[in-house]
């Protein structure tokens, strides 16, 4: 994988000379934190090596290099997932490229569905912890160079970025939730049972992504910070019929909000 990796890097390198210190993911809805970034080169999925293609609707499909915050950045704008397909190495395979080309930080967003009654639409969560039911994107043969064969997880969620994220929303006036994202492979939305069985279990939020990067993350010893939009509730007695476009739109009204968070902890950084 390393050859596929480098020949990735060295087409990348060939548009740009930047070198980035983060990494951005950015999910469902949420591609026009892109805007905020003094774009120094935008190339498409499709061009990049050994690059999957995105397929879901909300997902530009763009890898974007520049200035965000003061630093420099490479911004994933719309994400793989394994629904699509893909198998779980393709759906992490960004992370390994993105830390090859020298991010020491991974953001991370997504929209998702929340189980929480103390939560509303249009709320975002900071990830403190996770449930994987997804397949563990390790499985398989081990890359010594990537790290730990069984890498811990007690931390997965950076606890410095957490602490910063909240100093900086409460100079903001921006509200935030905390709390544990469920990772599930969609793609179906859930039942009120699921639903119901996801915050037995531990759950806040539930979702498609996220996951498999931030354990890839993890690995690779990358600092790793997420968030969530609550798009649709899976409460009891408000959860209501929710197409992908009221996903999205939910998403997009959160935007501004989120966007000034990132860009003010990576500033801060």
């Amino acid at each position: 994988m390393l050859g596929k990796i480098k020949e990735s890097i060295g087409y990348i390198a060939s548009k740009t000379d930047i070198k980035p210190d983060v990494g951005i993911i950015l999910g469902t809805g949420l591609g026009e934190l892109a805007n905020e970034v003094k774009i120094n080169c935008s190339i498409n999925y499709s061009d990049i090596p050994n690059f999957a293609h995105s397929t879901v609707e909300g997902h530009d499909g763009k890898l974007i290099i520049g200035e965000l915050g003061g630093k420099q950045v490479v911004v994933m704008k719309g994400r793989f997932h394994y629904y699509e397909g893909y198998s779980m190495e393709e759906v992490t395979y960004p992370v390994r490229v993105m830390k090859y080309m020298g991010i020491k930080y991974l953001f991370v967003s997504n929209a998702c569905g929340g189980m929480n009654s103390d939560f509303n639409i249009g709320d975002i969560m900071v990830i403190t912890d996770h449930i994987n039911l997804m397949p563990n994107p390790l499985i398989g043969k081990h890359y010594k160079e990537f790290g730990a064969r069984f890498p811990d997880m007690s931390k997965a969620y950076d606890i410095k970025l957490i602490k910063l994220a909240d100093n900086i929303a409460a100079a903001n006036g921006i509200k935030l939730q905390k709390g544990c994202y469920v990772g599930v492979t969609g793609p179906t939305l859930e039942t009120p049972k699921e639903y119901e069985y996801f915050r037995i279990i531990g759950g806040d939020v539930v979702g498609m992504s996220t996951v498999p990067e931030i354990i890839v993350a993890n690995q690779m010893g990358i600092p790793c910070f997420a968030v969530s939009v609550i798009t649709d509730l899976g409460v009891p007695g408000k959860i209501k019929e929710v197409t992908h476009e009221e996903v999205q739109l939910e998403a997009r009204k959160a935007e501004p909000k989120l966007a000034l968070l990132v860009k003010n902890i990576i500033h801060s950084l």
